[in-house]
């Protein structure tokens, strides 16, 4: 069977283009100077001149590059995909910006006719090109005197704002702006100096205010701080600007990247390791690859060296902030204290840094986690959600033992990776049932006094799974505290899902609950408080059923307990029944 060749519908190409692998038709300029600036490249003269015209609805692109031959205008131009920057076994060979052998077409996302005159410093006459969006192109001869190549575009109806001189001036500058060529458009010049990070300056304030104004131009902020980059294998150079102000980690960082001193792209992702997102950096590099439509890095191992080792020489600059600028490094930490935060789950540098400089909420006020273990040597403790460390560091801090709130984002697993910089560190998770232990107890007399009370107290509270004791304990303004351990709690879970749940997985969780050992949560009443001693010396039954039903919702309001049905019934029959006793009156029989 005879083979046939592919035929190509060159309408069908432009449109995948324009649609699927290029972002912007703005880029066609970008891909013709990225032809220019290999075709000098590959003369191998030095320097090198590419010059843009525009006026009359057109744009001519000069350069004097390495240019083609007849031949290879045949063989390369007329070839979806084939390229002259590849090696002889189809590999992409190294000194070149683009590889893929498509830049050209990128011409007819503008204009419905390409003209490509060139002459090769080979030797040989100039050939013209001509191709055309419907697929056909022709070739005759060219006029042109010196080596290298003209393109031609003129807009098609509906692009001639791509074309006008503002706009290609804009695009030839964002694009080319750090050629190490002499590019100018209309004769205006657009490259001058290369990166300004590598520019030469003898006092380093001026270095650090011309990257401030660099930045500021750039993307509209004045850096907290400025910090070089460096990855030699990757070809990179380029500077990290930190962020003056606070970014959700959920932000995604967006970085400028030029390849060959040619912007790839000014919105990349993944540059820099996920947590990285208080910095914005402009880089760029020799060894990294871009994907085909050259807005984005090829995923590949040098790309994943190159992530690690700017994410270490973010690392490396906050270890030096702390060592040297201790001030400095706290308003750091104000501003991007969830970043730090995220690098300290798997860095033990970090950890030691989030460990001695950032400050947490604890029941003694703010304070580093060394300052916290400082002050409670063998006490400290922590709560594993905001919630709980609300209803417990004032209790906890009034018994001498230290608190700190875990719950907000990263904070527990902080704490509990302390050990692996230190296995001597012990901040162990608060079970609340331990406060009860801290309390002071009654004196036996006063105990035995309080029986009769604390039998009805129990009656009163029974029927809603709470066990009543008496302690004496600080803060002597708090006249009850409702304490639930995780076992208890893990109880209630279970019990809350054996409601919902069906026969078969009912008896499952009976099976559960039966074997996890019963654990009531306790209403303890403080006997330091004066309104608990005049509840604790009533004797008539009603009136202490309803007081410690009162006492019991009041725990559950402050220690912003979650209300069942049963919690919210007693609360509001304590609160109408104490109300009827303040107004009842002698007529009332009472």
């Amino acid at each position: 069977m005879a083979e046939r060749a592919f035929q190509v519908d060159l309408r069908g190409v432009v449109d995948l283009l324009s649609r699927h692998l290029y972002s912007s038709p703005r880029v066609y300029l970008r891909e013709l100077l990225q032809n220019a600036v290999d075709a000098i490249t590959a003369r191998g003269a030095g320097g090198g001149r590419v010059r843009i015209e525009t006026g009359g609805g057109a744009l001519r692109v000069h350069d004097d590059g390495v240019g083609l031959t007849e031949d290879e205008v045949h063989a390369l131009l007329a070839t979806i995909g084939r390229s002259s920057k590849r090696d002889e076994l189809g590999f992409a060979r190294h000194d070149f910006l683009g590889q893929f052998g498509i830049g050209l077409l990128s011409g007819f996302l503008v204009a419905d006719e390409i003209e490509v005159v060139t002459r090769s410093a080979k030797g040989g006459p100039a050939v013209r090109w001509t191709g055309l969006a419907g697929g056909s192109y022709r070739v005759e001869p060219g006029e042109r005197a010196e080596p290298g190549t003209t393109v031609t575009l003129r807009a098609r109806p509906g692009s001639g704002e791509l074309l006008a001189p503002d706009v290609v001036r804009e695009l030839a500058a964002t694009y080319g702006g750090l050629l190490p060529i002499d590019l100018t458009v209309d004769g205006a010049p657009v490259t001058a100096g290369g990166p300004p990070w590598l520019a030469a300056h003898r006092d380093p304030a001026a270095r650090r205010r011309a990257l401030d104004a660099y930045c500021r131009d750039l993307y509209g902020f004045e850096p907290f701080d400025v910090i070089d980059l460096d990855v030699p294998e990757a070809g990179l150079t380029g500077v990290a600007f930190v962020l003056p102000r606070p970014v959700a980690p959920s932000a995604r960082g967006a970085h400028r990247v030029y390849l060959k001193r040619m912007l790839l792209a000014e919105g990349v992702e993944g540059l820099l390791p996920g947590w990285a997102f208080f910095v914005r950096c402009v880089v760029d590099a020799t060894e990294l690859k871009p994907t085909a439509s050259r807005e984005a890095l090829y995923e590949d191992e040098l790309l994943d060296a190159t992530r690690d080792a700017l994410g270490d020489r973010l690392r490396q600059w906050l270890v030096r902030l702390a060592e040297t600028d201790p001030a400095r490094l706290r308003g750091f930490l104000r501003l991007h204290r969830l970043g730090v935060k995220a690098m300290a789950l798997h860095d033990d540098d970090m950890l030691r840094l989030v460990d001695r400089w950032l400050e947490f909420e604890t029941s003694a006020g703010p304070m580093t986690l060394a300052e916290f273990r400082r002050r409670h040597p063998g006490t400290a403790r922590y709560a594993a959600s905001v919630e709980e460390f609300r209803r417990l560091a004032a209790v906890a801090g009034a018994q001498g033992v230290g608190v700190v709130n875990g719950g907000y984002v990263h904070d527990t697993e902080i704490i509990e990776r302390l050990p692996a910089i230190d296995p001597g560190i012990a901040v162990r998770r608060l079970d609340p049932a331990e406060l009860t232990t801290a309390f002071g107890v009654v004196d036996p007399a006063a105990e035995l006094a309080l029986r009769p009370f604390l039998a009805a107290a129990q009656r009163a509270v029974d029927h809603l799974g709470c066990e009543v004791v008496v302690r004496d304990f600080d803060p002597a303004s708090l006249p009850a505290l409702y304490l639930t351990s995780r076992a208890a709690e893990h109880q209630a879970e279970v019990a809350e899902a054996r409601e919902a749940a069906d026969e078969l997985f009912g008896g499952l969780l009976d099976a559960l609950h039966s074997a996890v050992r019963a654990d009531r949560p306790q209403l303890v009443l403080n006997h330091r408080n004066p309104l608990t001693r005049r509840i604790t010396a009533l004797a008539e039954d009603g009136l202490v059923e309803l007081a410690v039903q009162g006492l019991y919702g009041q725990a559950l309001l402050l220690g912003h307990h979650p209300l069942r049905p049963a919690d919210t019934a007693v609360l509001n029959r304590s609160f109408l029944g104490l109300l009827e006793w303040a107004v009842h009156t002698p007529e009332d029989g009472r």
